[in-house]
C-alpha cells in the first residue's frame, strides 16, 4: 500500500518508515487487546486448542534432542493473551510430564495490558522487554506471529537511484538512502524504476542473537509467521482495523501494522552466527506433520456438538487456500540438534 509524495509542513513530523511503523505499533498494543472475536484479528491460538497442543508437544519432543536438559527456558515472544502457551502446557502436562517439570516459562512482551491477559492463564511465567533479556541456559523459543509486526526499512528505486521512505502527515515522502544503508544486506546495484525492496532490520538482529545464542548454549527456536521463502520486491505494509484492511499511514496507533517476513533473510542470519536452519515451510506441511488433523478429530469425537467447528478450524490452518501455504515455519537451533519433528524431508 503506498500513499502519495508530499512536502511537509514546517511543523509536519517526518518519521523515517521504520521509526513510524514501530511508534504506531507500541501504541496500538499497548491500548487495546486486538485478538480473537472482538478484536481486530484472530490468530491460530484463538482458532483452536489443537493449534498450541502440537506446538507444546513439538517442544517437548525438542527438548528429548536436546538431551532433556533440566531445567530448560521455554520461552514465547508476542504471546498475546496467553492462549498459545496454555493450550501448549496443558498437553505438555498430560503427556510428557518431566517436560513439564523441567520448563521455566518465561514470555518477552511490552504490553502492560496484554501482561495482564497473560498472568491471568500463567501466573507462573517471568516477563521481558526484548529478546535479549531472556536468561542464560538451555532454551526453547516459540513465537507465532511475531516477526510481522517488528518495523520495517522500504527503499524504492528512483532515476536510477535508491530513495528511502519516511512517513508526513499522513503520506509518503521518499529521501536519498545513505550511502551503505544496509552494511549487511546490500541493496542491489540494478532496480526497475519504482522498484520496491523492504528490510527488517530488527528481526535480522534478534535472528542473529538467537542464533549466536543457541549454537553456543543450545535449545531450538521456531518461529510462525507469514511471507514468501524467499522475498523480492513488493510492498507488503498493511493495516488491519476492525477486521478490514486500512491505510496504513492514517491515524497511528489505530491499526495493526505488519509486513510479509523475509525467511531467507532471518536463516541467513542465524547461519552467519553459527546455527543449524531447518525450513522455512508451509504451515500446513508442518501441522499435519504434526498431527493438528488428528487431534482436531478426537476433540470433535469429545465434543459432538461443536465437532464440525474443530474440523474446519484444523483445515483453516493448513489448507493452501487459506493459511496453509502463506504462513510459514522456521527454526533456528544449536547445529547439532537432529532433524526437529516436522521437518523431516518429504
Amino acid at each position: 500500500m503506498s500513499g502519495p509524495e508530499v512536502k511537509p509542513g514546517r511543523s509536519g513530523r517526518v518519521e523515517r518508515l521504520d521509526a513510524f511503523m514501530a511508534r504506531a505499533n507500541a501504541v496500538y498494543y499497548a491500548a487495546r487487546d486486538p485478538f480473537g472475536a472482538a478484536g481486530d484479528f484472530t490468530t491460530a491460538p484463538e482458532i483452536t486448542q489443537a493449534f498450541g497442543e502440537c506446538l507444546g508437544l513439538w517442544a517437548a519432543v525438542t527438548w528429548t534432542l536436546m538431551g532433556r536438559p533440566d531445567p530448560v527456558i521455554l520461552a514465547e515472544a508476542g504471546p498475546g493473551r496467553g492462549t498459545m502457551m496454555a493450550d501448549a502446557l496443558r498437553a505438555v502436562g498430560q503427556m510428557m510430564p518431566d517436560f513439564a517439570r523441567a520448563a521455566r516459562l518465561h514470555l518477552v512482551e511490552t504490553s502492560p495490558l496484554l501482561r495482564e491477559a497473560q498472568r491471568a492463564r500463567l501466573p507462573e511465567a517471568a516477563w521481558h522487554e526484548t529478546v535479549e533479556a531472556l536468561p542464560e541456559g538451555p532454551m526453547i523459543f516459540l513465537a507465532n506471529e511475531f516477526l510481522d509486526a517488528l518495523p520495517i526499512r522500504q527503499f524504492v528505486r528512483r532515476g536510477g537511484a535508491w530513495m528511502e521512505r519516511h512517513v508526513a502527515e499522513g503520506a509518503f515522502l521518499e529521501r536519498p538512502a545513505p550511502d551503505a544503508p544496509l552494511p549487511d544486506a546490500p541493496l542491489p546495484d540494478r532496480g526497475e524504476e519504482g522498484e520496491i525492496r523492504e528490510v527488517n532490520e530488527p528481526a535480522r538482529a534478534i535472528a542473529a542473537a538467537l542464533g549466536a545464542r543457541l549454537a553456543g548454549q543450545g535449545g531450538a527456536a521456531l518461529f510462525i509467521d507469514y511471507g514468501p521463502e524467499r522475498s523480492g520486491p513488493g510492498d507488503s505494509l498493511q493495516a488491519i482495523r476492525n477486521r478490514a484492511p486500512a491505510d496504513p499511514l492514517a491515524d497511528p496507533g489505530s491499526a495493526d501494522l505488519t509486513a510479509h517476513v523475509d525467511f531467507a533473510a532471518l536463516a541467513a542470519a542465524a547461519r552467519a552466527a553459527g546455527a543449524g536452519v531447518h525450513g522455512p515451510i508451509p504451515q500446513g506441511v508442518f501441522l499435519a506433520r504434526l498431527g493438528l488433523h488428528s487431534r482436531a478429530a478426537a476433540l470433535a469425537a469429545s465434543d459432538p456438538g461443536r465437532g464440525a467447528r474443530h474440523v474446519e478450524a484444523a483445515m483453516r490452518l493448513t489448507a493452501p487456500e487459506a493459511m496453509g501455504r502463506l504462513f510459514k515455519a522456521l527454526v533456528l537451533c544449536h547445529p547439532g540438534l537432529s532433524t526437529p519433528p516436522g521437518f523431516e524431508p518429504a
